[in-house]
C-alpha cells in the first residue's frame, strides 16, 4: 500500500489555514505534516519535513508564496499548489505553467482534485519532475502579471531569511542564474532570480541598467566618468565602480546627464 500524501499548509490567516487543515484531515490518503503562519516559517518547515505537496497562500506578509518558492534550497522543492484570491488573468498564468492553484474561499471538492492530481504526479516521477521544474516559471509569470513594485527583497543567509529594503540596494550584477546584490553599506547578498524579472519588479524611476547584466540604484551614483567610445565608469556611494555598455551609456546620458 502506498504511503499517504504528505502535505504542509502556509497561510497567515488563521481561519483560512484552519479550514484547509480541517478539510485535508478528512482525506484518508493525506497526512498533514505541518502548518506555517508566514512565508519564512514555510521555508523552514518545507526544508525540514520534505513534504510531497505544499499549499501556499500568495498574499502573506514579507515573504509571500512566490517568495517561498524562490527561497527554497535546490532539491527541497515539493509540488506546489498556490492559494489565491486573484482574478482569472493570474490564474491563467498558473495554468500555462502546469502549476495547480486554489481560489479562495477554497472548496472541499476542488481541494480533493488538487490532492488527487498531486498523488497522480507522485506515482509518475516524470510528471512530478515536470511540475516542480515549472514552479519557478509560474512564479515569474505571476509576478509579471499581477504583482506591484518590490519594497523589500527576501534573501537567504545560511538558515535565516533577511529582508533587504530595495532602497538600500546599490547594484545588482547578473552571474548566470544568480544575482549578486551589493547594498549601499557594501553588504553583499546572492539570490536566485533572473535580472529581467527583478528589473520588472523595481521602480524604473529608482533603478537604471548600466549594461546588459548590471542594474544600478540611481540614488547611489555619485559620479559618471567618461571613457573612450562614449562609455562611462559609474562610481557608487559604496565604493563600487561599474562600467556601462555603449548602448546603455546613451540611455544614461538622456536620463541623468542632461540639465
Amino acid at each position: 500500500m502506498r504511503d499517504r500524501l504528505r502535505v504542509v499548509v502556509a497561510d497567515d490567516e488563521r481561519p483560512a489555514r484552519s479550514l484547509l487543515l480541517s478539510m485535508l484531515r478528512r482525506f484518508d490518503d493525506v497526512e498533514v505534516v505541518g502548518e506555517a503562519v508566514d512565508g519564512a516559517a514555510a521555508v523552514e518547515l518545507i526544508e525540514r519535513e520534505k513534504p510531497d505537496l505544499a499549499l501556499l497562500d500568495l498574499q502573506m506578509p514579507e515573504v509571500d508564496g512566490i517568495g517561498v518558492v524562490r527561497l527554497l534550497k535546490r532539491g527541497a522543492m515539493p509540488m506546489i499548489a498556490f492559494i489565491t484570491a486573484y482574478d482569472e488573468y493570474a490564474v491563467r498564468a498558473f495554468e500555462l505553467n502546469a502549476v495547480d492553484y486554489l481560489l479562495k474561499p477554497v472548496d472541499a471538492a476542488r481541494l480533493r482534485e488538487t490532492v488527487s492530481r498531486a498523488i497522480d504526479r507522485l506515482d509518475r516521477d516524470d510528471a512530478r519532475a515536470t511540475a516542480v521544474k515549472n514552479v519557478r516559471s509560474a512564479a515569474s509569470a505571476f509576478e509579471g502579471a499581477s504583482a506591484g513594485p518590490l519594497r523589500r527583497i527576501p534573501v537567504r543567509r545560511k538558515n535565516e531569511i533577511v529582508l533587504v529594503p530595495v532602497s538600500e540596494v546599490a547594484s545588482v550584477i547578473a552571474d548566470g542564474e544568480l544575482l549578486h546584490m551589493t547594498t549601499i553599506r557594501g553588504v553583499k547578498h546572492t539570490i536566485s532570480y533572473r535580472l529581467k524579472d527583478l528589473e520588472g519588479r523595481l521602480d524604473p524611476e529608482e533603478f537604471i541598467r548600466a549594461s546588459r547584466g548590471i542594474l544600478v540604484n540611481i540614488s547611489a551614483i555619485t559620479k559618471a566618468t567618461p571613457m573612450p567610445g562614449g562609455m562611462f565608469v559609474l562610481s557608487l556611494s559604496n565604493g563600487q565602480e561599474l562600467h556601462t555598455s555603449r548602448f546603455h551609456s546613451r540611455l544614461l546620458r538622456e536620463r541623468l546627464l542632461k540639465l
